[in-house]
């Protein structure tokens, strides 16, 4: 009985021996299998320095002066002497508003200035005569100064005359609409034969003078504080006097040649919106920019101290950006960093989240998790960037 649980108790031992050993192997070969399967990812080393970032606002542009051209008598519109999108001169007949009534008074006032010299030169007579009779004593002076009396109010009628002719031709002129700038006429919207009053809601047209382009757009709060803070100056006209050229990106992708400066700022805040209205602007030598285009203004921000990473080297969740730091021992780990967009669309540059040295994936960051085992290999950012090729 004694020898039977003897063999028992050494059985058991063996088989506890060979499970250990083979479940040691098992670790053993795992672990031999995990390093096998590590794979080279790209890293790049993060360095700390300058760069330049740039915040993008939608922007409405308008001309320096947009005049609305209005009717200030009533009429039909006689003739057209310009065309949609025609250049103008300042004093350039546009148009002419044909109404008679206006000419008739012009002519009436003429016949009133004719009549009231007729009564002048009567008055002027009975004077001239009277004179050598009171002189003579022949009559009394109170006749002479009748007659004087008279010729002043005969010179007065002829002034009034005078005044009346003035405004008749003023009116007149208002019959011709001529250009008030030099500028680009807008849409005509009447036509030859169209009535039109002073009491039109509509303007007849507008004529924009574009040799400055105002591009104006909002900011919010936090980039307007931003701005006043880092811009150099003591007061907000010196700060806008020192603020970096802005660039304007035109509707079809395509970037305005001409750099752009900020003139003003709103100096409240729009209660609904939250944000205040700045104004940039820009030479328009060639007239190529054009009142009631859409655009989008950059304004750089100059950053001091900052890493740039390329955008390949990061991913999103949740609305935060993240990349991969290789560890001393090979592994990856997810770092959440804040970035800004630099140009190109291709690099961020990082201004928390990072510190000198470390070591960043920038390959393959879609598919790692963390503690991922890799094989580092070095490299730069110039190196990953994409570059245009040429085609033969």
């Amino acid at each position: 009985m004694m020898i039977r649980r003897n063999i028992l108790i050494v059985a058991v031992s063996f088989l506890f021996i060979a499970t250990t050993n083979s479940c040691n192997k098992k670790d053993a070969n795992a672990a031999n299998a995990q390093q096998q399967s590590a794979q080279p990812y790209q890293y790049i080393v993060a360095e700390e320095g300058p760069a330049t970032a740039y915040n993008e606002y939608p922007a409405s542009l308008e001309g320096e002066e947009d005049v609305e051209i209005r009717p200030k008598i009533d009429g039909f519109i006689e003739k057209l002497y310009v065309d949609e999108g025609d250049h103008v001169s300042k004093g350039q007949l546009l148009m002419t508003i044909r109404n008679p009534q206006y000419e008739q008074l012009v002519r009436v006032a003429q016949a009133a200035i004719e009549s009231a010299q007729a009564d002048v030169a009567t008055a002027q007579m009975q004077v001239t005569k009277t004179k050598p009779l009171v002189d003579k004593g022949i009559i009394s002076s109170y006749e002479l100064q009748n007659a004087e009396l008279a010729l002043r109010a005969k010179q007065a009628n002829l002034a009034q005359a005078q005044a009346n002719l003035v405004n008749a031709r003023v009116n007149q002129g208002y019959t011709r609409i001529t250009s008030p700038v030099d500028g680009y006429v807008g849409d005509l919207l009447l036509r030859e034969g169209s009535y039109v009053s002073s009491a039109t809601a509509q303007p007849l047209t507008k004529v924009s003078r574009i040799g400055t382009i105002y591009a104006y757009f909002s900011v919010n709060e936090k980039d307007q504080l931003d701005f006043l803070k880092h811009a150099q100056g003591a007061t907000v006209e010196q700060k806008l006097k020192n603020a970096p050229a802005v660039t304007l990106v035109l509707s079809d992708g395509t970037t305005y040649k001409e750099k752009g400066k900020i003139a003003s700022m709103s100096g409240l805040v729009n209660k609904e919106t939250g944000s205040f209205r700045m104004r940039a602007d820009f030479p328009n030598p060639n007239g190529v920019l054009r009142s009631g285009y859409s655009a989008t203004i950059q304004v750089p921000t100059y950053m001091e101290k900052v890493f740039v990473i390329p955008q390949s080297a990061t991913y999103d969740m949740q609305g935060k950006i993240f990349t991969y730091i290789i560890g001393k021992d090979n592994k990856v780990k997810s770092q959440e960093v804040q970035v800004s967009p630099l140009p190109g669309g291709q690099t961020y540059a990082v201004s928390s989240g990072l510190k000198e040295g470390d070591k960043v994936v920038v390959e393959g960051v879609g598919i790692l998790r963390d503690g991922t085992e890799v094989v580092p290999k070095q490299t730069t950012v110039d190196a990953i960037l994409i570059k245009p090729t040429e085609e033969n």
